[in-house]
């Protein structure tokens, strides 16, 4: 008699292998991209840094503003950055999931194990020992946790993505405001040297007053001058502290860790002469956030054949042994056995429709998780796009304000020597004076904006990750 469950389970363990998976394969979807990018065929051909379609190395960007400090910066918030802890930590829990799900697919071994005291009516009491093991193997052969299995794997690669796209955005932001420290700075330098100038130039009118040669309106709108000016440091240098408590936090420091690391002044980092882009189609592949998307679909997928698996029959493998004995000693005794092994089935035959209903919407989030991956190309498309033409008109901008600081400079120059010999009023300084000023503010905030939109072209690229 033994051998007929054994004929049974070997039979049922056999067509193991052959069974199906219910429910769709997924295969990468196969999106258009653009033949070129609009923007280079439009850009500028003046630019002093020039985007190609040249394959793109884009793991360590940063490298190429040839700036230690923004090296170091990143470098550090690689290893320290909270947000990429808690990516990296998102992969683990993934992949521990995966470790749980997983173990649908092998047997489960029980063991038990009892004792107890009992009497039944005025009988003597006697002792009970009870031990056994309880062995199970669902045989997943229509395929529901295979398909459990694959959606899991599918999800620790969209954790993986994600953990990339981490990367790229942190590396951006530490860039972005390291750059706008670099601005800040050189727009408090240059509303000193105004402060400085018009400090003199209302000096020279308080003179020329007390000579009879000017009016007290002239005094009064030098000094306004030089106060508005002076009101628009403690702003800038406000601005300037929060960058650095922003660049703290990044790297997981207190606020005002770097203060002392990042006041002293230094220079915009300069853009590298070349920014290899590569094709439309390259950035499919690059960009962690479609790969995440296309991870994400992926498990939808596989999660309408979890689904339809409850449609069919479940087969398993059972099989158990039990002892149990007034005695220890012959607890294991032969005549204490009880064992029994043999195919189970369990078929969920009516359920109110609901496992059509789970199978609905499991299709319906699938749907939502292509559209998601459509709308994330055509969003990273858009990025890029943006990038480039912000980056590029933004050197026409900064050529002619470079024309308007060295032409208002002249007119300073030349507004001072006329009033000095009388020769005309001192409205004119003043309005070269503020001419001057904001076309040299400009300036900065121009040479501060083309970094960063270099910056958010490589972020839009999908650089900073291997």
């Amino acid at each position: 008699m033994k051998i007929i469950p054994l004929l049974i389970s070997t039979a049922i363990i056999g067509i193991i292998p052959f069974g199906c998976a219910v429910g769709p394969d997924f295969h990468k979807p196969k999106p258009e991209a653009p033949a070129q990018w609009v923007g280079l065929t439009n850009a500028t051909p003046a630019a002093a840094t020039t985007p190609t379609t040249a394959p793109a190395d884009l793991t360590n960007w940063w490298t190429k503003f040839q700036d230690p400090g923004l090296v170091s910066l990143i470098d550090e918030g690689f290893r320290t950055n909270l947000d990429l802890k808690i990516a990296e930590s998102a992969v683990r829990a993934a992949r521990a999931s995966r470790g749980i799900v997983n173990g649908t697919l092998w047997p489960s071994l029980t063991g038990t194990a009892a004792y107890s005291r009992g009497a039944v009516g005025k009988a003597p009491s006697t002792d009970t020992f009870a031990a056994g093991l309880d062995a199970a193997w669902e045989l997943d052969i229509f395929g529901g946790n295979r398909r459990n299995v694959e959606s899991a794997t599918a999800t620790i690669l969209a954790q993986q993505e994600n953990l990339n796209d981490v990367r790229v955005t942190l590396a951006a932001e530490i860039a972005v405001d390291y750059i706008q420290l670099r601005s800040f700075q050189e727009q408090i330098a240059i509303a000193n040297e105004n402060l400085k100038s018009e400090q003199r130039t209302a000096e020279l009118t308080r003179r020329k007053l007390a000579a009879g040669f000017s009016s007290a309106l002239d005094v009064a709108n030098a000094e306004a001058q030089v106060a508005t000016t002076s009101s628009t440091i403690p702003v800038l240098e406000t601005s300037k502290i929060q960058v650095i408590y922003a660049l703290s936090v990044l790297l997981a420091r207190p606020p005002g860790d770097l203060l002392d690391e990042l006041s002293k002044p230094g220079p915009v980092p300069l853009t590298p002469p070349e920014v290899p882009m590569g094709m439309p189609s390259e950035l499919m592949r690059r960009r962690p956030d479609i790969r995440q998307a296309e991870a994400q679909l992926h498990a939808a997928t596989a999660q309408i054949g979890v689904a339809k698996a409850d449609y069919f029959p479940q087969f398993s493998l059972t099989g158990n042994i039990n002892y149990q004995s007034d005695l220890v000693r012959n607890l294991f005794a032969g005549t204490s056995r009880l064992w029994g092994v043999g195919p189970t089935m369990t078929w969920n035959i009516l359920q109110g429709g609901a496992i059509t209903a789970n199978v609905r919407l499991q299709r319906e989030l699938t749907e939502q998780a292509y559209l998601t991956y459509r709308k994330t190309i055509l969003t990273a498309l858009q990025d890029v796009e943006n990038a480039l033409l912000a980056f590029d008109k933004e050197w026409d901008h900064r050529k002619a304000l470079n024309e308007a600081v060295a032409q208002n400079r002249k007119a300073v120059d030349l507004s001072n020597q006329l009033y000095s010999q009388g020769t005309i009023d001192f409205l004119t300084v003043l309005d070269a004076e503020r001419s001057l000023y904001a076309s040299e503010t400009a300036l900065a905030q121009s040479k501060g904006s083309i970094s960063t939109d270099l910056v958010a072209l490589y972020k839009a690229l999908g650089g900073g990750w291997e």
